[in-house]
């Protein structure tokens, strides 16, 4: 079941009510009223949004992944539940003990994963992606040779103008990029959570700050998803620098956006479940392939 994504961007209050989310408009004063169980995100820009503890602790029970904006009502922190699996303590165990050799391997299949993904984005748009699909099947184990960064200097230049730079804090089109890579990477430790996995352990990112490390890591072959919604902005002439409602929506219409596994369309959530359903029985020793969509 696809779940929905709330967004507010005005000064709300939240409840709850028997499973059921309250909301009331502080400026209007109207209600209304969304069951729990339907909700996959909620995004909260506005400062004044006000909320009981009964609604964290539902939302988290329910693992829906809260994303909170700062100042620049940009995503910055997000809550997960960290008890969503029945067999999470076993999941855990697997997870912390595997092996190096295992975890090259899986790093390895992702990044031929994502740049196979950015290769394909370039065809589509007849930007020529042979050079990203020669790359693709050099990709070492670990990734030792680094094609990862060899192939984003050549996606990049050809994905957008040449004077473009990807940068976090960079010019239009990096705040759009940066937008929907922030719920992304919500979505993809709300799935790894739902798989009894710790998205902080990751299998190549490692950084002691980051509670999200294997989120990082899995959301790789995803990215290009997102980097073709940015350009589709751009082609409608939408504001990718100074992000608006209207923005806002379109990238996180992402989440519903249908991609293709193992010959099978689904909505992108439910294919970031598939994909960390793959990887915990990879480190459970019962399967040896992430299953990473295919972008078309």
């Amino acid at each position: 079941m696809i779940k929905r994504t709330l967004f507010f961007g005005n000064p709300y209050h939240l409840s709850t009510r028997y499973e059921q989310l309250l909301l009331q408009d502080k400026e209007s004063g109207a209600k209304r009223s969304v069951p729990i169980e339907d909700l996959g995100f909620v995004v909260f820009e506005h400062p004044q949004i006000t909320f009981t503890q009964s609604v964290m602790q539902l939302l988290a029970e329910n693992n829906t992944a809260v994303v909170f904006c700062d100042s620049r009502f940009h995503p910055s922190s997000m809550l997960l539940h960290l008890d969503t699996n029945s067999i999470q303590n076993e999941m855990f165990r697997h997870q912390i003990a595997a092996s190096r050799p295992l975890k090259k391997q899986l790093w390895q299949q992702t990044v031929k994963a994502k740049i196979g993904n950015q290769a394909r984005l370039l065809d589509k748009l007849d930007r020529d992606g042979r050079a990203l699909h020669h790359m693709a099947g050099k990709v070492a184990s670990g990734d030792s040779s680094g094609m990862e960064a060899k192939a984003a200097r050549t996606y990049w230049l050809r994905l957008f103008a040449a004077e473009f730079r990807r940068e976090r804090y960079g010019g239009a089109p990096n705040p759009a990029l940066n937008y929907g890579y922030a719920i992304l990477r919500a979505a993809t430790a709300r799935a790894l959570a739902g798989s009894g996995l710790l998205p902080t352990l990751g299998i190549h990112h490692h950084n002691r700050y980051n509670a999200f490390a294997l989120a990082d890591d899995i959301m790789e072959p995803y990215r290009p998803f997102v980097d073709m919604a940015v350009h589709d902005m751009l082609e409608e002439k939408m504001d990718t620098g100074e992000l608006g409602r209207t923005e806002k929506a379109f990238l996180l219409e992402l989440l519903g956006m249908d991609v293709q596994t193992d010959g099978q369309k689904r909505p992108l959530m439910l294919a970031l479940s598939q994909t960390s359903a793959s990887l915990a029985r990879c480190f459970a020793g019962e399967d040896n392939k992430i299953r990473y969509p295919v972008l078309k």
